[in-house]
């Protein structure tokens, strides 16, 4: 049943359990097992053998530990320690205490966390879990709902990733537009010149951050997130108290209270720097001696970078933790292994989640779901002016169901450039855009995405509640975006699809003011 309308099963089952019962393990748990059954052909025996060779994938691969998901696992449980004693110096209510002085409006606190999203563009996990360690304190003293926050850094994480050259995306993209351009022999660009061409085309992106921005300057409270951000004005609870989410501390650790802004700067600089310096240094040790600065991040080790920049992050929240404890005198060192053991605690609803989302996207592509869509659009008789359109929808709906952008990069890139090569050449980089543009779009919806769980995680929100408040701003960037491409590809003209966009962001805008404003003074 693979490469079969029978392969879109697995995910949408899981898709739409987690909407009915917003229990996530639950629901991908049997999303999971309906995969395994499909590919077993309902021989159950056969199918307990698929679920156990998947589970063990997770953690051994080709005879050897799988040092990618290991490496991803122990940089979150890393961040959760960092995070404990970051908040047992006094670190996060110093910051706290600092940013309210300097950011004194709830719209002020979401620029901060949407400026720093575009800023860390090196990796979107490292985005999402970077930017919601520093944004957290500025929020939560604004009353801006953690659920606000996870989509402030969903939505620049990956959009701004995908655009960037020097970034762990950009070095894999502009790697895969080389290998489409040398298979139809096309040698009068560079694939990093392509790449830049290609990027005023990823509209999505472009009208993305552009509703980020309008929404956090204006307050716009769209669908099930106005429930939230009230529930954060009016009760002064940033999160439901009565919903687990990853990231969260124990409430009774003991706070320093003789902590300064210092304790959470100088461990989160660590953490950058090092992560940053570990991603140029693995790439540099995979090249030798031939190293760009894009083929160092081509080859980076990703996980690996995060582990070694979580370790130097760690030595120096330790460092001032034991400032605080033999100087400062402002905590006991006793509280040492409880820390430790409230940081594990915190990110193990994450590290669940995304172990649950490992298998299911392992077994999805063993459906080869993904290869099933493609297909459509390679069956299809389209109007080959519809094809940045039709490609973006396509590549929403495979990120969407296989929870992987990356994956929908690499089965619907190659299929882009054989189309329009077969058809009309100038549209080799409106569809290669729109397939780029459409994988980010699945990517922010899907609840199986480890960036989407990575993100919830980072700003301590429950998942579903991320996915769900975010939804309807997602659909609202691709319905623009969706417009600027039928108009790319009728037009072939890149002005003219962004002006679209831009007239039509004016509208969101009045649209917005008149009915999704959020009524501060009523909350009070």
């Amino acid at each position: 049943m693979e490469n079969t309308i029978f392969s879109l099963l697995p995910p949408l089952i899981a898709i739409l359990l987690v909407i009915l019962t917003r229990r996530v393990l639950l629901s991908l748990g049997v999303g999971i097992l309906t995969a395994s059954i499909i590919l077993a052909e309902m021989d159950f025996l056969e199918a307990g053998s698929i679920l156990w060779e998947t589970v063990k994938g997770i953690f051994i691969d080709g005879g050897s530990i799988n040092t990618w998901n290991m490496y991803i696992i122990l940089f979150l449980l890393i961040l959760g320690v960092i995070t404990a004693f970051i908040s047992i110096s006094g670190g996060s209510r110093a910051f706290g205490e600092w940013a309210m002085k300097r950011v004194k409006t709830r719209a002020g606190a979401q620029m901060v966390g949407a400026i720093l999203g575009v800023i860390i563009f090196i990796d979107d996990y490292f985005n999402a879990l970077a930017v919601g360690q520093i944004s957290r304190p500025i929020t939560d003293r604004q009353k801006v709902s953690r659920a606000k926050l996870a989509y402030l850094i969903d939505s620049t994480s990956a959009p701004v990733c995908v655009v960037s050259p020097v970034s762990s995306w950009g070095a894999y993209i502009i790697a895969l537009i080389g290998t489409i351009l040398a298979s139809h022999n096309l040698t009068d660009y560079t694939a990093f010149s392509v790449f830049l061409h290609m990027i005023p085309m990823n509209l999505y992106v472009w009208t993305t951050l552009a509703i980020v921005f309008i929404v956090a300057i204006k307050g716009f409270e769209i669908g099930p997130m106005k429930k939230h951000e009230i529930r954060a004005v009016r009760d002064n609870q940033v999160m439901d108290p009565e919903k687990p989410a990853p990231g969260k501390l124990e409430e009774d650790l003991p706070v320093s209270t003789k902590g300064t802004v210092g304790d959470l700067v100088w461990p989160i600089i660590a953490l950058v720097a090092g992560t940053v310096g570990a991603m140029i240094w693995t790439g540099y040790q995979a090249v030798k001696g031939n190293a760009t600065i894009l083929t160092i991040f081509e080859n980076t080790d990703v996980s690996k970078s995060l582990v070694l920049g979580g370790v130097i992050g760690l030595i120096v929240t330790l460092l001032f933790f034991t400032r605080q404890v033999t100087v400062k005198k402002g905590i006991e060192g006793s509280v040492v292994f409880k820390g430790i053991w409230s940081g594990i605690k915190s990110m193990l609803p994450a590290i669940y989640i995304l172990l649950f989302a490992w298998a299911i996207v392992d077994l999805i592509g063993q459906l080869e779901t993904g290869a099933y869509l493609a297909g459509l659009v390679e069956n299809s008789n389209m109007e080959i002016s519809l094809l940045p359109f039709l490609l973006f929808i396509i590549a929403g709906v495979m990120a969407f169901s296989t929870g992987t952008s990356w994956g929908s990069f690499g089965i619907l890139l190659p299929i882009a450039g054989d189309i329009a090569a077969a058809t009309d050449i100038n549209l080799l980089l409106p569809a290669m855009a729109a397939v780029l543009a459409g994988a980010v779009f699945g990517d922010h919806c899907s609840p199986i995405s480890d960036t989407t769980i990575l993100s919830s995680t980072g700003a301590g929100c429950n998942h579903i509640d991320h996915v769900l408040t975010q939804l309807p701003y997602a659909l609202i960037s691709a319905a623009i975006s969706g417009v600027g491409f039928l108009i790319l590809g009728f037009t072939d003209s890149t002005i003219l699809s962004l002006a679209a966009i831009a007239l039509l962001l004016i509208v969101f805008t009045f649209v917005g003011t008149r009915k999704f404003k959020l009524d501060m003074e009523q909350m009070k």
